[in-house]
């Protein structure tokens, strides 16, 4: 790629570029998918992965993960794994911690260290003071003879045969098992806590399952003076001003104790309108839809979403557990709070 007056000029790329480029991420793809493969058939071998999970199970502190280079970036990602599914976790860089960060970690904490060469100096520097303050430790390395698998409570062996570097030299199949491996740890001790899809929701509110899972529908109806609700006695023209003033397109019908007898909407004043009729003399019992849809405000805003689309409304009426009217909600103060 060069830059010419200003613009972008990309280099020719030949079709032999074109058929070495796919037969080389081709081969990357079966190297590393052959080392996870020998990685399952070593887990019968030994105890290793399950005295791992036994550690991390009882921790009762955090699991402070930690590594350097490539491997500083897969402990990255474990800690962020492990954190988001039920397992308190951080990430500790090695270099760091010899300058002061160590003190985040304490006896109660169980320690995972990644080196694929088992020799990391940074990481070697800081773990014997780790073992001394008592916090257990588990290394992840490709050599079981190691220093640092040597020093390690448990050892997790993820040895590979090669890399997918052309080379050889790039740490490629090798942080790619001890990622795999990473997560199948995280997936074991979420079976083991009992985690559940409401569990992950309270640790990821931004995304789109927090918001379903967690969005109640009285954090997103409409009430109080922005509820729209009229008497049965009430005229038609002036449940009109009623549901124009409040432009949700429909208003509620309720008795003296505000319990809802039943509801008005802009498509049946358009049914009304395509017959004939006195509209002066009509008053809303009379064309009411009577036992009106609605959901309670503690019920989860999907709840509402598919009483809405099974029976294809966009309005719907909230009460509370006596079945007084406390609230009305509309498709779209759902879509407004990214329910749907």
């Amino acid at each position: 790629m060069s830059v010419t007056d200003g613009k972008i000029m990309l280099k020719s790329f030949d079709a032999e570029q074109a058929r070495r480029a796919l037969m080389l991420a081709r081969e990357t793809l079966v190297i590393e998918g052959d080392a996870i493969r020998a990685l399952d058939a070593r887990l019968d071998q030994d105890d290793s992965v399950a005295r791992a999970v036994a550690l991390l199970y009882a921790c009762s502190g955090r699991v402070v993960v930690s590594g350097i280079g490539k491997s500083g970036h897969i402990a990255r990602k474990i800690a962020a794994t492990l954190a988001s599914t039920g397992t308190p976790a951080m990430f500790v860089h090695p270099a760091e911690a010899a300058h002061g960060d160590l003190g985040m970690i304490t006896p109660h904490d169980v320690v995972i260290a990644l080196s694929y060469s088992g020799e990391s100096a940074e990481l070697m520097e800081i773990l014997p003071m780790v073992k001394r303050m008592g916090a257990p430790l588990i290394a992840m390395t490709g050599k079981p003879q190691s220093s640092l698998a040597l020093l390690a409570d448990v050892h997790l062996n993820v040895f590979v045969a090669k890399e997918a570097c052309p080379m050889n030299l790039a740490p490629t199949a090798s942080t790619t098992v001890t990622l795999a491996l990473g997560d199948a740890i995280a997936m074991a001790l979420l079976d083991a806590r009992g985690f559940k899809e409401s569990d992950f929701a309270r640790s990821h509110p931004g995304g789109a399952l927090g918001r379903r899972l967690l969005t109640h529908v009285r954090d997103v109806m409409r009430s109080g003076a922005a509820l729209p609700m009229v008497a049965p006695d009430t005229p038609l023209l002036e449940a009109l001003v009623e549901i124009s003033q409040k432009g949700m397109g429909m208003t509620a019908v309720v008795d003296a104790d505000q319990r809802p007898l039943g509801v008005f909407t802009d498509g049946d004043l358009r049914r009304l309108i395509a017959g004939d009729h006195d509209f002066s003399s009509i008053v809303m019992r009379d064309v009411m839809h009577a036992n009106p849809r609605s959901v309670q405000a503690e019920q989860l805003a999907v709840d509402a979403v598919a009483i809405m689309e099974e029976f294809r409304i966009n309005q719907m009426l909230v009460v509370d557990t006596a079945g007084v009217l406390v609230g009305a909600l509309h498709i779209h103060d759902l879509t407004r709070a990214k329910v749907i």
